[in-house]
């Protein structure tokens, strides 16, 4: 691996048992691990738990991180996301259609319930994608990775990437295109 991983020092200091590193690997992991496994879950609950069992894994496998194979940041993401999809697996129903509202606290409440509203559209929209499209969005836009890192996490080409991208913000464009004209029309 040709560039140094920024979480190398950190991993080791965990798998010495080093009670402060645990605590800054965790304040600054906790929050995207969070935000990946709500995303694609839809609850909030469950997200922390898929985060916690995260951490559990972290805390068995870091004595025996091996740096220069993956980067930590990689690994997590792919451990956070197969925990995903067990869960996912394991409901074999459609994903949640709601996720937590994040509102605007100083915005006026007409602009709070448009944006609620239409972060409902798109959270619904979002959550009935195919899982490897929602996958795709979510890793590129959410967790802000680049296609490159995406494309590893998900074990698949940047082309093929990119296409499952397309593919995503097409059908939300018109899933959100059709809300719109079903409310126009009412």
């Amino acid at each position: 691996m040709s560039e140094r991983d920024p979480d190398a020092e950190l991993v080791a200091r965990v798998g010495a048992r080093d009670a402060g590193a645990v605590r800054t690997l965790v304040l600054n992991k906790l929050p995207r691990l969070i935000a990946l496994a709500t995303r694609m879950l839809g609850d909030r609950m469950e997200a922390e738990d898929v985060a916690q069992e995260a951490f559990v894994r972290i805390w068995k496998q870091a004595p025996h991180w091996r740096t220069g194979e993956a980067k930590f940041d990689t690994w997590l993401h792919r451990v956070a996301l197969n925990l995903c999809y067990d869960r996912l697996r394991g409901r074999r129903e459609a994903p949640a259609e709601t996720l937590p509202d994040e509102a605007d606290p100083a915005a006026a409440p007409e602009r709070q319930l448009e944006a609620r509203t239409r972060d409902a559209r798109v959270r619904a929209a979002l959550a009935a994608l195919p899982v490897r499209q929602r996958e795709a969005l979510v890793l590129t836009y959410y967790q802000e990775l680049s296609n490159l890192e995406a494309a590893g996490l998900m074990g698949i080409s940047v082309d093929a990437l990119e296409s499952l991208l397309a593919r995503a913000r097409r059908t939300l464009r018109a899933q959100l295109a059709g809300e719109q004209a079903d409310k126009d029309s009412v």
